[in-house]
């Protein structure tokens, strides 16, 4: 297996597993903090979640070839931290899965990407999985930081990579 499929598989369960630590902190929030407006690209750590599932949502679609396209955006928001924690581990799954299954060949397949107004686009396999880790740690940071300001304090997400660093939770994704 090439250091670039390793890599797609080990991102895979790396976003799982800071998914798994972000929503437990998320989880221990009252629903007031959690929908909360807050200064950010969304407006509450709620918004902001449900952001990052439908994108999930969006691009597993897009490289699993289901043919939904934008219309995984008309799914009403969740609207409770256990309800987004649930739909996104589904989603995390899906996302371990579908790289376990990558071949080499496969990374530089294109698949097709509705823009709405932009067209249907086409890109690489790998390079929409690495759009897609890129987006979430994006989010993910926005939700962290959004964290500081509430009764729970944010947790780390970094201490997955280092053997000698790695989380028990962490554990369980290698």
């Amino acid at each position: 297996m090439s250091r670039a499929l390793a890599h797609l598989r080990l991102m895979a369960r790396n976003n799982a597993y800071a998914n798994e630590r972000l929503y437990d902190a998320c989880c221990r929030l009252g629903q007031a903090e959690f929908t909360a407006e807050r200064t950010n690209f969304f407006p509450s750590i709620r918004e902001t979640l449900n952001h990052n599932w439908e994108v999930d949502r969006y691009y597993l679609d897009a490289l699993c070839q289901e043919g939904l396209g934008l219309a995984v955006y008309d799914t009403p928001h969740l609207q409770t931290a256990d309800e987004l924690k649930d739909a996104q581990e589904k989603e995390d799954k899906k996302l371990i899965g579908f790289c376990d299954e990558l071949s080499e060949d496969d990374l530089d397949r294109n698949v097709a990407q509705d823009r709405g107004d932009h067209g249907v686009k086409h890109e690489t396999v790998d390079n929409t999985l690495l759009h897609l880790f890129q987006h979430q740690i994006h989010h993910r940071g926005q939700v962290h930081a959004m964290l500081a300001g509430t009764s729970v304090s944010p947790p780390q997400l970094d201490e997955f990579f280092l053997e000698f660093d790695r989380h028990p939770v962490a554990r369980k994704y290698k």
